[in-house]
């Protein structure tokens, strides 16, 4: 992993539910998510500059198609830094986990500029849902128990909490208390942080920040009863961390891209 300058802070992007597909002018809700995804990325050079790590928190296929994946490599690029890849319900565990090692981007498990990144696995096949295997809660809790003094930030698909939103109350994780259970034994763990429901999304719980983030492609309408797009612009999250333990972060969007929503699906 990269090693950052002195006293300056570690520097984290997540993008998240990019929903990529194997043909080039592929779209979602009207949205052409390479271009959308492409926005994004010239929004975070030109605001934020490079960063020192970035965390991929699912659905970064439609398709599930291991072209897909390359697209998101490739489009990766553009960033000098490492990159961690999780899945979503939409992605295509085997193709994710194929191309993800080949952009050097499967670690689950980072330690950068004082800070650790515990990468989740709460996708279930075939099911729009989400749940932690006891082998991905296993590993949570060792995870955290060999490092005890190293601030965490846990990073997974599916959110953990009811975001207030009727119809996507049923499509989180579905064994949240058994995931809270293992997070409330480490006093480490400052931040969880997850994709999923296209929109921002901030909270505390015991001394945690809990946090989402828009999609680089469609976003879902906050606090709707059914589902629901709404005419925002794709975005990513920005951290910026220190090594005393604190952080900044903030939610940007690509103001600039234009595109035209399809209002009228009723699903994605």
């Amino acid at each position: 992993m990269t090693t950052k300058e002195k006293n300056r802070p570690l520097r984290v992007l997540q993008l998240t539910d990019p929903h990529l597909m194997a043909r080039a002018d592929g779209d979602l809700l009207g949205v052409r998510t390479r271009e959308s995804l492409q926005a994004v990325i010239a929004e975070v050079l030109k605001v934020h500059g490079q960063p020192d790590l970035i965390l991929a928190t699912g659905d970064l296929a439609q398709d599930g198609s291991v072209e897909a994946y390359r697209v998101f490599g490739e489009s990766l690029k553009s960033f000098s830094c490492p990159s961690v890849w999780i899945a979503g319900n939409h992605d295509h565990i085997d193709n994710l986990l194929q191309v993800s090692r080949e952009y050097n981007a499967s670690d689950r498990h980072v330690i950068q500029g004082g800070w650790q990144f515990v990468m989740l696995d709460s996708s279930v096949p075939g099911k729009v849902f989400g749940a932690l295997a006891e082998s991905e809660l296993a590993f949570l809790s060792e995870t955290l128990e060999q490092h005890p003094d190293i601030p965490a930030v846990i990073a997974l698909h599916h959110h953990p909490v009811d975001i207030g939103s009727d119809w996507m109350e049923k499509i989180g994780l579905t064994n949240r208390d058994a995931f809270w259970q293992v997070l409330d034994r480490f006093p480490q763990v400052r931040i969880v942080l997850w994709g999923h429901i296209h929109q921002e999304h901030e909270r505390e719980r015991n001394g945690m920040q809990l946090l989402a983030t828009p999609s680089t492609c469609i976003q879902f309408t906050s606090g709707s009863s059914k589902f629901s797009v709404e005419d925002l612009p794709p975005g990513y999250r920005w951290f910026e961390f220190h090594d005393y333990g604190d952080f900044a972060t903030e939610v940007r969007r690509a103001e600039d891209f234009q595109f035209e929503l399809d209002q009228n699906s009723s699903g994605y």
